[in-house]
């Protein structure tokens, strides 16, 4: 295995926990190598617009496993998230987050045990965001099937690695019943795989209540890339703090370990942050490079400080605190108690190197993929004359309906046009037509022709005979 790891000190107060990290893992002895790389706000500041150079990425793809503190992206247009570009460079399929309870001394709940495993590369996150005309933004929402079942497979995999007993799918797919829909019907086929597992589904936000007030009753959530990160963040903060919470990025080939919150810069330098969160997801990296009792070991050393009541300012509590410590201070404690067994938590730690998990896609696609119309958003005023003119434009791809912000208004009027443009779809006219994409070009410069201003064009596919795209509200 190797032991060389890359390390970003981040921003705010990452340089501050990355450095009582090291100190940690160095006197358990974990063997590690480390190879520092600069990424973040001065990289950005240099002029870098994604936050990292191009000889960075060559020392993290050699390493293959990153460890990362906060980083800071500067405000204004034109930055994107380095967390999210690291993600997908790196095919970082799934994002593992933990929640544990330590009560009494942090949290208010006895037996919260959940993991969330994220989708990590898809959905809004993938950044596919337009601004159609001056008072409409489109943001898409990307799914695929292979996206699906490999973060569903990982799921199922991690809960029987784990010995866990239930696996709860979370979408939204009352609503969004092709993207959720896809995800949730990739679930239900793959569940039965996996009979020693229960399985259940839930929509997103009675799961997020249930989460915030019986955390218990959950155990392993698969879910899609921002649910996921809003459930996890609420995991967190009921588990006790995001302060205490680590991750793990996981792909095929790489690897990235970082806290879940973030750089908090308003505290930076002040040696008051809590190491906490970095350190548990360098638990996560040891026992993804096999070095168990290396991570066993700091593991109970951290539940010990934790139990003996001393806290850094965030944990700290009056009732259930004995001394507030600095990030320096706790530092110590944990390496004090390295060899001292816990009298009141229970560990929980688990020795499968259970990030390590070998996926194969097994579901076929073999679906029969028809183009049979196309969705034209044009910025218009809505009016019949235009209508009449719309109808009569072509005779292979006829006017089927109008909507605006996703609701029918023509041809049953349930509510006034509000939005600046309207989606304008047309269907081929008879079954029998076999329509190309010349078609759908004729009818885009008879448009043009008309003098409208369109904004965007989207083909419509069946795939065996079923519609690949959603109905308008009210159609």
């Amino acid at each position: 295995m190797n032991n060389r790891i890359t390390v970003a000190y981040g921003d705010g107060i990452g340089p501050e926990i990355m450095e009582s990290v090291l100190q940690i893992l160095s006197h358990a002895k974990t063997g590690l190598e480390v190879e520092t790389i600069e990424i973040g706000e001065k990289i950005y500041n240099k002029g870098f617009s994604s936050g990292i150079s191009d000889d960075v990425w060559e020392v993290i793809k050699r390493n293959k496993v990153l460890l990362k503190a906060p980083i800071t992206t500067p405000l204004g247009k034109g930055y994107k998230s380095l967390n999210v570009t690291f993600r997908r460079t790196l095919e970082l399929f799934a994002n593992i987050r933990p929640s544990l309870s330590y009560y009494p001394f942090v949290g208010k709940f006895k037996n919260m045990d959940v993991v969330i495993v994220r989708e990590n590369e898809e959905d809004l996150y993938s950044g596919i965001e337009y601004r159609f005309t001056q008072n409409a933004n489109i943001a898409m929402k990307l799914i695929s099937t292979s996206g699906c079942e490999k973060i569903i497979r990982y799921a199922f995999e991690y809960a029987r690695i784990n010995k866990r007993n239930k696996v709860t799918c979370v979408t939204k797919s009352n609503i969004l019943k092709i993207t959720d829909g896809c995800f949730q019907e990739i679930f239900l086929k793959i569940a039965p795989e996996y009979p020693d597992i229960k399985a259940e589904h839930m929509l997103v936000d009675i799961a997020s209540a249930k989460l915030a007030n019986n955390p218990e009753n959950f155990d392993v959530i698969v879910t899609l890339n921002l649910y996921g990160d809003i459930m996890s963040d609420i995991a967190s903060e009921v588990s006790g703090s995001v302060g205490l919470a680590g991750s793990a990025n996981i792909g095929k080939e790489y690897a990235m370990f970082e806290a879940v919150h973030g750089s908090a810069p308003d505290i930076a330098g002040k040696d008051i942050a809590n190491p906490s969160g970095l350190l548990n997801s360098a638990i996560m990296m040891l026992k993804h490079l096999g070095k168990n009792h290396e991570a066993e070991m700091i593991y109970n050393a951290w539940l010990k400080t934790i139990e003996e009541g001393l806290h850094t300012a965030d944990m700290f509590n009056s009732e259930k605190s004995t001394k507030k410590l600095s990030t320096s201070e706790f530092t110590q404690a944990v390496i004090h108690n390295f060899n001292n067994k816990l009298s009141l938590l229970i560990s929980k730690f688990q020795s499968a190197t259970n990030e390590r998990i070998l996926i194969k896609e097994t579901l076929n696609n073999n679906e029969k993929s028809e183009l049979i119309g196309v969705d034209i958003f044009i910025k218009t005023q809505f009016t019949p004359e235009l209508i009449a003119k719309l109808q009569k434009l072509d005779d292979i791809l006829k006017l089927h309906m109008v909507s605006n912000r996703g609701l029918l208004i023509w041809p049953k009027v349930l509510r006034n046009a509000e939005l600046d443009f309207s989606r304008f779809r047309f269907l081929k006219a008879k079954k029998e037509y076999r329509i190309s994409q010349s078609n759908v070009l004729e009818l885009y410069k008879k448009i043009v022709e008309l003098d409208l201003d369109i904004v965007s064009i989207i083909n419509l596919f069946s795939y065996d005979d079923n519609i690949g795209f959603s109905l308008a509200q009210g159609e």
